[in-house]
């Protein structure tokens, strides 16, 4: 203890060198394309990776990420990229980019993101492909707007795979669903107009304020080592990086869906459409941490039964949210599976 007590100012100095030195750390570095872009989004379409594997997959994978935070988390870095890693297996991989809403857009609605933005970008990808049916593939809430889509949409959707993705939110394992359950959500956005990307931080920080602090403390014990220091700024990165999410959006999300939990009783209207979980007949895989403390087991693992589908895989791995994106557990075994679930499709 007393070596420890000793080396600790020494460690806050580095750290603080490392930190005030403006270090490189470029996230989101895989190429791509913008094909399409409409208001604030941006539709990618990742280049083919030189010495990627030649496969017969025709049908491109359209990926959508939450409007919390950035897609950067997809691809952080070499070696630890689930985009880069999809190209590697041969996958043709399009992404949706939410961009930064700003006041301009506080009434967009359930409807405008999923009806018309992410229907805007099926539409492009299958008039671009000559395609009839994409692959969906959805990330946490952009999981959830998957799901909503592919009910509402299913002739588009050839397979689909949600990943990390709530679907039942009256339950008791989760920190922020209880709440989200307490928020005067119109009063809150009367007041913000959106929500600000920063106190959304600051609630999924202060869902895990042990696992915060000790990642700080981490980082100081590591401080020495060049790899864990990258990869730790990038981390960083991508949680600071924070976006805004749309006011009106924000009120369906928490009223409807998280409050009324109207999603998994198949009640969820949007755009004037009920929303019927047992239309998706298509192929679901479902991917889901075991250890996820904002997307638990006991709310993704309902959706497999709620689906009309006979063709359902659910896959529950020993990690977190972010252990299913970045990390070994992702390239060496869940991106795996799911490449060879899509192929056999």
């Amino acid at each position: 203890m007393e070596q420890e007590l000793k080396e600790f100012p020494q460690k806050v100095l580095r750290a603080q060198e490392i930190l005030t030195a403006n270090p490189e750390c470029q996230v989101a570095a895989t190429p791509a394309d913008v094909v399409y872009a409409e208001d604030k989004m941006r539709l990618l379409h990742y280049r083919r990776l030189a010495g990627s594997k030649k496969s017969a997959q025709r049908t491109p994978v359209l990926i959508v990420y939450a409007l919390i935070n950035r897609y950067i988390m997809l691809d952080l870095e070499p070696g630890r990229s689930f985009v880069q890693n999809l190209l590697k297996e041969g996958l043709d991989v399009y992404l949706i980019d939410w961009g930064y809403p700003t006041g301009a857009d506080r009434y967009l609605n359930l409807d405008d993101y999923i009806n018309y933005y992410t229907d805007k970008a099926v539409e492009w990808i299958r008039s671009e492909t000559k395609v009839k049916k994409i692959n969906l593939m959805g990330v946490c809430m952009g999981g959830t707007f998957a799901v909503i889509y592919a009910a509402l949409h299913l002739r588009k959707i050839k397979n689909l795979i949600t990943l990390a993705t709530p679907t039942e939110f009256d339950i008791d394992d989760a920190v922020l669903f209880s709440w989200a359950k307490q928020f005067d959500v119109d009063k809150m956005m009367d007041s913000f107009g959106n929500l600000p990307g920063d106190l959304a931080n600051v609630l999924y920080l202060l869902a895990t304020p042990v696992a915060t602090v000790d990642k700080y403390v981490q980082f100081l014990e590591s401080v020495e080592n060049p790899k864990f220091v990258s990869t730790f700024l990038r981390m960083e990165k991508w949680i600071f990086d924070s976006p805004d999410m749309a006011g009106e959006v924000f009120k369906e999300w928490i009223r409807d869906i998280l409050q009324q939990n109207l999603l998994i009783k198949n009640r969820l209207v949007v755009g004037g459409r009920q929303v019927d979980l047992r239309k998706i007949k298509c192929p679901l895989l479902n991917v889901f941490g075991k250890y996820d403390y904002l997307a638990p087991p006991s709310s993704a693992k309902p959706l497999a039964k709620a689906v009309g589908s006979q063709d359902v895989t659910t896959l529950g791995v020993d990690t977190g949210h972010v252990g299913i994106f970045v990390g070994s557990t992702s390239y060496k075994t869940i991106i795996p599976n799911i490449v060879k679930w899509i192929k056999e499709r």
